[in-house]
This record gives C-alpha cells, structure tokens and sequence, in this order.
C-alpha cells in the first residue's frame, strides 16, 4: 500500500489540503494517510500526530519566543514522518514550518518524494530562497499562473493548479432561516483563526458593529470562525450584548453565509478569495504589534497585502492595515459602500476579470493528479 504524509502548519492548509486529499480518496482507495492536519482532515478520516494548534504561531516576535519549542516540533515531525516512511510528503503552505520540515526529511530519507503546495510567496519577499528548494522539493503547485516563471528560471517542476477556494462546489440545499430570522441584512465578518488575530481584531470589531447599529437595525453580522474558537467568539458578543451578531463554525452553514451576505470584513488572507468568489463585496483588515510590522515592512516588496490588488496594481478591495485598522475607518469603508450600489457592483465587476485567470474549477483534481502520478 502506497503512503502519503500529509503536512500543514495551519487552519487554512488544512482545509486547502482536505481539498486535495477527498480527490484522492475518491480515485485511490489503496493509499494510507497520516498528516499534521486539523478538523479537515480529521472529517476525512486522516489522522493528526498532534494538535495543529501546537504549531500555530503567528509574527516574528512570537516565533522568536517560541524557537526552541517550535525546533522540538519540527524535529518530532520529521522523525514521524521518517518513521511513517511514505512514498510522499505532501506538504501545504505555512513554509516557514513545512519547508523546514521537507528539507531535513529530504536530508534523511532522499526517497520521499516532497511535494509542496502553495508557493512561498517569493513575488512578495525573499526572492532569493527560490533557489534553496532546488535541493529538496520535487515538486511546487502553485495557485496563480505567474508564479510559474520564478520556479522555471531554477528548473523546479511545478504545475499551475488554480486555487482550490475558487471551485464551484455543490449547490446548497442549507436553509439558514432559523439562524438568521427577520429577513434581515448579512455581514459576514472573518476575525482570524488564531487566537493572536483575535486578540487584536475582536475588539475593534466589536466597536464597529456597535457604531453601525446607531445607523442601521436591519442587519445581522455573522462571525466565521474555526470550532475552536467559536464558543470564545459567542461569549464575547454575549456579554457585549450584540443581539444582532453570532458566530459559526460548521462549513456548509459558513458557504451558505457568505453567499447571502451583502459584504464582507475580512482578514487579509486566503478568504479573501472565497468572499470574491461569492461575489461580494469586501474590504480587508489586519494588524498585528509594532514589531511584527516593522519587520514586515522591511522585508516586503509590494504595495498591497490582497492577491486581487497585488495582481490588479490597485486597490480595488480597500486595505485598512495596522494603524489604519480601527473601528472608524472600517465603519466610514463599509457604509460608503452600503450607501453607493454602483461602488459595490464596480468592485465585484472589477475582481471578477482577476479571478478568471486563477480560477481552473480543477484546482484540487489536479494537484491529486500530480500525486498520484508520483506514486
């Protein structure tokens, strides 16, 4: 029997690599799995060697103060995985741990064949690494058509595979009527799914919500958020008394949200690319500590943090980031749009055109393709 080893560092990689893994099991019924994986895999019957929140750092200053702990964990990954002995490791995003994880496996055991998935972001910083995973990655999926000239100029095989969140899934028969009764109004909110983007996001949102129901009582605002941190996410608008606000965490019910949501708050991430899907409009949010900043700010060589305005070279989904986050500005960004429908439609007319190049409705189907043939 064949064997893949599944690695992921967060949330996301875990949904985007249960994605892939549900392809495979569909057309290969001999292969065993085990991951470093979440709820995702889990529902897919994969199981985890450990809790994946273990791992889940976020920012410099936090990996600084978690280093030696973070070293343990890359070695008892690897010596797991060396152990497991699989034909693949198949690796997904968080490269700052994964790519750890594959060069010292690779180092070891040169017969596992590594696959990543989810190109290092060289386009925005540290072009330079490109030429490091010549030496230990087989293979790099990448979500967007113009990656692949990084990755050719060092001849490292890679496979454009469109993004698995901008697939067309099943049509849902979900009725969200009891969850959100008295017809009214949805704003989807997407807060972080680590507990350090909670921290910081979780109050200005709040505040938010509070100064817009001073202007409007017809909506109700639906925080998407990890099963883990659901129950703390409804407590906090518990005791804020924000009747007209709750939080989810089950998937189908999640889709289904978005898709009848008016717009979006969303942190800058992968979502991002979901919410577009849906055709909504949005605008993006984050902030993290001082430091973390200034060290990105350095490093970074990009004007914007979206994928849609980074590729477009505008702002067609407006950035409130670190200083700018705060409760004012979010409430000024999102009542401007509310208040002007040709604003909102000209946004989603816009990022449409985007989308169409990294969409291939075959994302997941393709890179299981790539795994198996590599098997």
């Amino acid at each position: 029997m064949k064997k893949i080893f599944i690695l992921t560092g967060e949330p996301s990689g875990d949904k985007l690599a249960s994605k892939v893994a549900s392809k495979l099991k569909q057309s290969n019924s001999d292969i065993e799995y085990l991951s470093v994986g979440g709820s995702y895999l889990s529902s897919l019957g994969i199981k985890s060697i450990y809790d994946l929140k273990e791992i889940t750092y976020i920012g410099f200053t936090s990996v600084i103060m978690n280093i030696f702990k973070i070293k343990k964990k890359i070695d008892e990954t690897v010596n797991k995985i060396i152990e497991f002995k699989p034909d693949i490791l198949f690796s997904v995003d968080s490269p700052d741990f994964t790519l750890r994880v594959s060069k010292k496996v690779k180092k070891i055991n040169p017969n596992i064949k590594t696959i990543h998935f989810v190109a290092p972001q060289v386009w925005v910083w540290r072009k330079g690494r490109v030429k490091k995973f010549k030496s230990f990655l087989d293979h790099v999926l990448l979500l967007f058509p113009f990656e692949k000239k990084y990755f050719e100029k060092e001849n490292i095989q890679s496979t454009f595979t469109g993004h698995p969140l901008l697939e067309n899934g099943e049509k849902s028969k979900i009725d969200i009527s009891q969850i959100i009764k008295d017809h009214k109004k949805i704003i989807s909110i997407f807060p972080g799914s680590r507990q350090s983007e909670l921290d910081v996001h979780l109050p200005i949102l709040i505040d938010f919500i509070k100064m817009m129901n001073k202007k409007y009582n017809d909506i109700f605002y639906v925080f998407h958020s990890t099963p883990e941190f659901n129950k703390l996410i409804q407590d906090k608008l518990i005791k804020e008394d924000l009747k007209n606000s709750g939080s989810i965490s089950d998937e189908k019910i999640k889709s289904e949200i978005i898709k009848s949501s008016i717009f979006a708050v969303a942190k800058s991430g992968t979502i991002s690319l979901e919410i577009c899907n849906a055709k909504i409009p949005s605008i993006i949010i984050y902030k993290m500590n001082f430091i973390n900043f200034f060290i990105a700010k350095m490093l970074v060589k990009v004007k914007y943090a979206n994928i849609i305005n980074i590729v477009a070279d505008e702002e067609i989904i407006p950035e409130l980031i670190q200083s700018n986050c705060n409760y004012k500005n979010i409430f000024n960004k999102v009542t401007t749009f509310l208040d002007d429908d040709k604003l909102m439609l000209n946004q989603v007319d816009k990022y449409q055109k985007i989308l169409k190049d990294f969409r291939t409705n075959r994302s997941s189907e393709i890179a299981a393709s790539v795994l198996t043939r590599s098997l």
